[in-house]
């Protein structure tokens, strides 16, 4: 069904990047607020993220906490607007597929073709600038690591593997207890990197597993990928280690500055003479190398420091996947154990 007239309202502008720009905008009918990623289809490069994501998001059949929840995604051609939906049929969407299978614009370019995302509103800014404005709190830290193991686990029970996890790529809702301290609430975004695995290639009968589905394109952040990714040989397990290095610069505030942006950023890594490498980069150079976990004596308790040794592992195998990563979060948030203040 197209239509010419609008269903949400922009407010104002609150983050853009190259792949595209991102409102805080309106419901026209309710006033409810919501955040709108608006994506311009002018590149192929930009269709195929953009896509990603939709496929990521879209077919997930039902809603987690800390995962961002896609609410409506509509495409616009000129001055028309048609709503998109998973395994959609119409001739515009197929010739967005196209574009992204050939690599080559696959449709009438004199036409200005949008991808909008209506995507939950998140009015805390990302989990960088959340945290690094902040004192560390063991309340804080705890939290988000249940937060981070449970959506990880949701996205893997949903054979998605986000291959881009990063604080940058998580978001904070803000909100307050009943007693009315702040309560803030993660939200895993950014799918444009992720891949939604499928059951081809595997046995007759044998249930899909994130775990069983190796991919062979590096992608991801220097600093937060596995070093079975820059090798371009991987599984699910590649989360696994991204998040090791962010709960890890998370409870001992590791953290670096990106030599692009000068912006300062959590981060694990291993420092070699003036130069900081990638954890996973350094591991995949020596796999037998010992991590420095913890950096600083009496920031976590054993529990705590062998997890992320076994997150941290130079051999995916060594992991745990997200399941028992979930598991052991929550046993090790239920004993007593000090973080520091």
């Amino acid at each position: 069904m197209v239509s010419s007239q609008p269903r949400y309202e922009l407010i104002q502008e609150v983050g853009r990047g190259s792949y595209g720009v991102v409102y805080e905008a309106a419901v026209r009918r309710t006033g409810a607020r919501v955040a709108v990623k608006k994506i311009r289809c002018h590149a192929p490069e930009n269709v195929e993220l953009a896509l990603r994501e939709f496929w990521a998001l879209s077919s997930i059949q039902s809603q987690h906490p800390n995962v961002i929840h896609l609410e409506d995604c509509v495409l616009q051609r000129d001055g028309l607007a048609q709503r998109m939906q998973h395994g959609c049929g119409s001739s515009l969407y197929l010739e967005l597929v196209e574009t992204s299978l050939k690599g080559e614009i696959a449709f009438d370019q004199r036409c200005a073709y949008y991808l909008w995302f209506v995507m939950d509103f998140c009015d805390g800014g990302d989990m960088n600038a959340y945290l690094l404005s902040r004192k560390p709190s063991r309340k804080t830290n705890t939290s988000f690591m249940l937060q981070l193991g449970s959506a990880l686990a949701f996205l893997h029970k949903n054979q998605i593997i986000h291959r881009d996890l990063k604080p940058d790529n998580i978001l904070i809702a803000q909100g307050c207890s009943p007693a009315g301290s702040p309560e803030p609430t993660l939200k895993v975004a950014d799918f444009g990197l992720s891949k939604v695995c499928s059951a081809s290639g595997l046995s007759p009968g044998e249930p899909v597993s994130v775990n069983k589905c190796f991919l062979s394109m590096a992608c991801g952040t220097d600093f937060y990928m596995a070093p079975e990714v820059w090798e371009g040989h991987y599984t699910a397990k590649a989360d696994i280690f991204a998040l090791g290095v962010i709960i890890w610069a998370m409870l001992e505030r590791i953290t670096f500055v990106d030599a692009e942006t000068q912006k300062e950023l959590l981060g694990s890594y291993v420092q070699q003479g003036s130069e900081i490498v990638p954890l996973g980069e350094a591991l995949l150079g020596n796999p037998r190398m010992e991590l420095p976990i913890p950096a600083r004596k009496k920031t976590m308790n054993p529990s705590m420091r062998q997890l992320l040794r076994e997150m941290l592992s130079a051999n995916p195998q060594e992991r745990p996947d997200a399941f028992e990563l979930e598991l052991r979060l929550v046993k090790i948030a239920c004993r007593e154990w000090d973080w520091g203040t």
